[in-house]
């Protein structure tokens, strides 16, 4: 996995998440913002709401083989990253963002899968504590 963020950066993790049959990301509770349960291919989100106040985290699983490319925008690029998609398990790659990084309003995340085959999931949290 590589990491780029422009801005401040807490961390960034990647490991091994379910099977391929498994949800690759739950729900994210009340402190998430977006959660894109299951998609293949390309694809991405947009979201109408982020505070500035709280930190932000990003979070992608996949399998399939290959990998994806994700980029987090805000009319510019805040954060970007790579996840190892392996056949038969997930892998999960994640960033977190500072306070700030993420400014109020709207953002938007495209993920470039390398193949149609591969799976994805993301969700985007703002946790309070």
């Amino acid at each position: 996995m590589t990491a780029l963020v422009t801005g401040a950066l807490a961390g960034v993790a990647v490991g091994p998440a379910g099977a391929a049959t498994d949800v690759l990301l739950p729900h994210p509770g009340p402190d998430g913002l977006v959660w894109v349960p299951e998609h293949r291919g390309d694809g991405g989100v947009a979201s109408g709401g982020g505070w500035d106040r709280l930190p932000t985290v990003l979070t992608v699983a996949c399998e399939g083989g290959g990998d994806v490319r994700v980029t987090m925008s805000q009319e510019t690029q805040i954060a970007a990253f790579s996840v190892d998609c392996p056949a038969g398990e997930a892998g999960v790659g994640s960033v977190t963002m500072d306070p700030g990084v993420l400014r109020f309003g709207s953002f938007s995340i495209a993920v470039d899968a390398s193949s149609d085959d591969v799976r994805w999931a993301l969700t985007v949290t703002q946790p309070e504590s």
